[in-house]
């Protein structure tokens, strides 16, 4: 499932807002969204400019952005006595999230 992560660029001068690009990641070259933003580089852009971010990259395989590393804050089910059942839940309501955001790309979702 493809992720969607934020890279922050350093601030210039005159930057109200930090710079940032929006690195979609692990899109299948076959899925219709990799399609899009590879062969149109117009719409590319065109969400760039819809979200305030200088670009938009989109890859097959899986980039690591270090800033994003968040897993040393992430609680683990142990500390949040969880159970199998609500750490599946969880992550369900992840993925969910995750799909919307990408519908949300595709312009599916209104």
């Amino acid at each position: 499932m493809a992720r969607l992560q934020i890279l922050e660029l350093p601030e210039g001068a005159g930057d109200d807002r930090p710079p940032f690009v929006l690195v979609i990641d692990e899109v299948p070259h076959d899925n219709p969204v990799y399609e899009r933003f590879v062969e149109d580089l117009e719409l590319t852009n065109h969400l760039a400019a819809r979200v305030g971010a200088r670009a938009v990259l989109v890859f097959e395989d899986t980039i690591d952005i270090p800033a994003n590393d968040t897993t040393a804050f992430a609680p683990s089910a142990v500390a949040l006595n969880l159970g199998k059942h609500e750490v599946q839940g969880y992550l369900a309501a992840v993925a969910k999230a995750q799909a919307e955001a990408i519908d949300d790309l595709r312009g599916e979702r209104r």
